[in-house]
């Protein structure tokens, strides 16, 4: 979001209780609770933990008959809003893989698209809970054209608001209880006619009497017995659609509201959190590099302001050498023997598995040419956080992660800075949501605040943190812009 972004935690499940451990969740403030664990042994340990801004989507259920206009007004939605994570789910993804009977009907128009049997509400509740937890939900994708749902399927990570558009939007009580706001759309049922007939042909591959067929025998009965109903449940009935500036202008600032909400509790959640961790002691989890005469005197290159800019990339590339030398020191090794030249047996260590990295842009990237160097052939993702200007609040506006990155013995996190540590806890916590076990993550820095490690540490505290250099709490970042000089 440009201005607004933020989002009230979800409350954290406890887990269960066994004879080991008994976990109790005592919420402080949305965004951040604060986990107890206690052992046998009377030890307790607090944990705070982080929920981003999407951990609770806000989602907005739009119904009505077809072509009554509830796509475009999906569309219109967003467009006016113009932010990146307001995103669209149609309910024509979730309709039921078809056996061979009911496709040879649906070739002749015959099936019955229309009623609720035909759509998988269980998968829909499923995806939408996954949402609604902040985790990643894969959507099928439905082809109208093979009358078949497709093997692939699409993901939709980190919304802020997401807008369920379809007939059936209100229909189900398990969705309308996820559901934040409910709109009804309608429309004239000649007009309804002549957009299906225009969309069907243009999206579907269907021919017009065809669709013609299915509207008297399907569409138009069971929108007075399951579709028309669904308005009783609404908060808003939309008459005409986009053309309904009134309703538009309440749907666009309900949303706004929603994400201004948000950013506050966020906002407020980072500031707590920060409370918190002053009063403990950093971690044994943070690494930092031995200040050696050498890295001394490479520090003392970087830092110079007269130092010339090739000189200051070639000892920066040095130096994040040495960095992500020491962060693989904090990998997995399992022990391997192996075959010298000379035919002699050798003790040695290999990585347990694969090792990828995840760099944080933009300022991660000045580390991939000492990434490059150690390990050659690494595979890498990215992820961009950038801060609001207005609220300085870390946002999430790029995602692209190696797909099986869950399975890899060990994920390197790059970033040039951190001082307060927003952005670092946001592209831990991405990780987490993708798979990656904590104590598998090495957060390799140039330079870090100790705020910013105290906050990191405290919520993922078997999280490896590798710094080359402590600077104060709060520092402008310079290194990217040198770097690339821009």
């Amino acid at each position: 979001m440009r201005g607004t972004d933020d989002i009230p935690s979800t409350p954290q499940t406890p887990s269960t209780p066994s004879s080991s451990t008994l976990i109790s969740s005592l919420k402080d403030i949305k965004g951040l609770d604060v986990r107890v664990v206690e052992n046998p042994d009377s030890t307790i340990a607090k944990r705070a933990h982080y929920a981003p801004p999407w951990a609770d989507v806000s989602i907005i259920g739009i119904a009505g008959s077809s072509g009554s206009g509830k796509s475009t007004l999906s569309q219109a939605i967003v467009k006016k809003l113009n932010l990146p994570w307001v995103v669209i789910l149609s309910i024509d993804s979730f309709y039921k893989s078809l056996d061979e009977e009911a496709s040879r009907k649906a070739f002749r128009n015959e099936y019955d698209f229309d009623s609720p049997e035909a759509l998988d509400f269980d998968v829909l509740v499923e995806r939408l809970q996954d949402l609604k937890a902040g985790k990643r939900a894969e959507i099928p994708v439905y082809s109208f054209e093979k009358h078949a749902r497709l093997d692939r399927t699409t993901a939709i990570y980190s919304p802020h608001v997401l807008i369920l558009e379809g007939i059936f939007a209100l229909y189900d009580p398990r969705v309308l209880d996820l559901l934040d706001m409910k709109i009804f759309c309608e429309a004239d049922a000649d007009t309804c006619l002549s957009r299906r007939i225009l969309r069907d042909v243009r999206d579907r591959g269907r021919d017009v009497d065809g669709i013609i067929k299915q509207w008297f025998n399907f569409v138009k009965p069971n929108f007075e017995k399951f579709v028309d109903p669904q308005r009783k449940v609404a908060d808003i009935i939309v008459p005409r659609g986009v053309e309904n500036h009134v309703a538009m202008t309440m749907v666009t600032q309900f949303i706004q509201q929603k994400l201004l909400e948000k950013s506050r509790h966020h906002r407020a959640a980072l500031t707590r959190l920060e409370s918190q961790a002053r009063k403990t002691p950093l971690s044994k989890k943070v690494v930092f590099l031995d200040q050696t005469p050498q890295l001394r005197g490479m520090n003392t290159i970087i830092h110079d302001i007269d130092t010339s800019n090739a000189d200051f990339i070639f000892y920066f590339n040095r130096f994040c050498t040495l960095l992500i030398e020491k962060a693989m020191d904090n990998i997995p090794f399992a022990s391997t023997v192996i075959t010298t030249p000379l035919n002699h047996s050798y003790a040695g260590l290999k990585p347990r598995g694969e090792v990828s990295a995840v760099v944080v842009l933009r300022g991660g990237a000045a580390l991939e040419a000492g990434l490059k160097r150690v390990l050659p052939d690494c595979k890498t993702g990215r992820v961009l956080i950038q801060s609001n200007m207005r609220t300085g609040e870390p946002e999430l506006h790029y995602l692209a992660l190696p797909k099986d990155i869950a399975q890899h013995e060990a994920v390197l996190l790059l970033d040039a800075q951190m001082s307060s540590g927003g952005s670092a806890l946001m592209a831990v916590q991405v990780l987490v949501d993708h798979g990656v076990k904590m104590d598998r993550i090495v957060l390799a820095t140039y330079s870090a605040g100790r705020l910013g490690l105290h906050r990191l540490t405290t919520v993922f505290p078997e999280v490896t943190v590798v710094v080359g250099n402590v600077i104060q709490d709060v520092e402008e970042r310079w290194v990217e812009k040198r770097y690339f000089r821009c």
